[in-house]
This record gives structure tokens, C-alpha cells and sequence, in this order.
């Protein structure tokens, strides 16, 4: 696992400390760019979350990924709820009625951080008009 996180954020790595050195410094509020840095690295993480979720019972088994999380396995359950898992969005894995493998916090985040990516991103190109703006009024 490590090997596979060492090079995303060696090639990640020196955005995101440009991004908290402007977060830093307070440069951010005014910077167009800043914002669609940060859109990007949101849907970044809107990826690496739903990859977390979507591999959530990393078995090909799920009875098996059931039991190693001390879980029962109600194989009529699953059956009777076939689409549940199939489905890109909300993701689920459930072992039984009570029980789902894919963590709580998975499916509000596939939410929220597209919808902040979105904003990020409204807000820059908003600012960069607003900038090009007041530049050409002043002349």
C-alpha cells in the first residue's frame, strides 16, 4: 500500500505545500488559482473516497469480508438486495440488515466534495472576471 501512496504524493506533494503556504500566508483570498487548486485536489479526493469505498470489502468473497469484520452473512439478504450493490451511487456492501462494509462517512463525502469542487471552482472564475474588471475600469 505504501508503495502505491509513495509516488502520488511525490507528484502531489509540492502542489499541496504551495497550496498551504498561500493558505498561509492569506494570499488565497484573492487568488483565482488558488481556488481551482484546490477544486482539483477536492475531486482528487472525491476519488480516492469513493476508491475507498467501492473497495470497501477488498475480497472477491463478501461472506469472507463479512467474517473478517466479526460480521454474520445473510446470503438471502443480499439477494433480495442485488441492486443496492450494483449501483454506482449511494454505495453500499451490506452483510446483513445491520451491517454495511462500506464506512458511514463514505457516501456524504462523494456529496460534499464535488459540490465544494464546484463552488472552488464558481468563486475563482468569479474572481478572475472580477479581477480583469476592476483592472480595466481603473485605466
Amino acid at each position: 500500500m505504501a508503495l502505491v501512496l509513495l509516488p502520488i504524493l511525490l507528484l502531489i506533494g509540492p502542489g499541496v505545500w504551495r497550496w498551504a503556504r498561500a493558505l498561509a500566508d492569506g494570499r488565497w483570498r484573492h487568488s483565482a488559482a488558488w481556488f481551482s487548486g484546490t477544486a482539483a485536489l477536492l475531486l482528487m479526493a472525491t476519488g480516492v473516497t469513493y476508491l475507498s469505498g467501492a473497495l470497501a470489502g477488498a475480497s472477491l468473497d463478501p461472506e469472507e469480508a463479512c467474517h473478517a469484520d466479526g460480521q454474520t452473512y445473510d446470503a438471502a439478504y443480499r439477494r433480495a438486495h442485488l441492486d443496492a450493490y450494483t449501483r454506482w451511487f449511494p454505495l453500499h456492501d451490506k452483510c446483513n440488515a445491520g451491517y454495511d462494509l462500506v464506512p458511514g462517512w463514505v457516501n456524504p463525502a462523494l456529496v460534499t466534495l464535488p459540490v465544494l469542487a464546484v463552488a472552488c471552482v464558481a468563486y475563482g472564475v468569479w474572481l478572475g472576471t472580477a479581477g480583469r474588471r476592476t483592472s480595466s475600469q481603473g485605466r
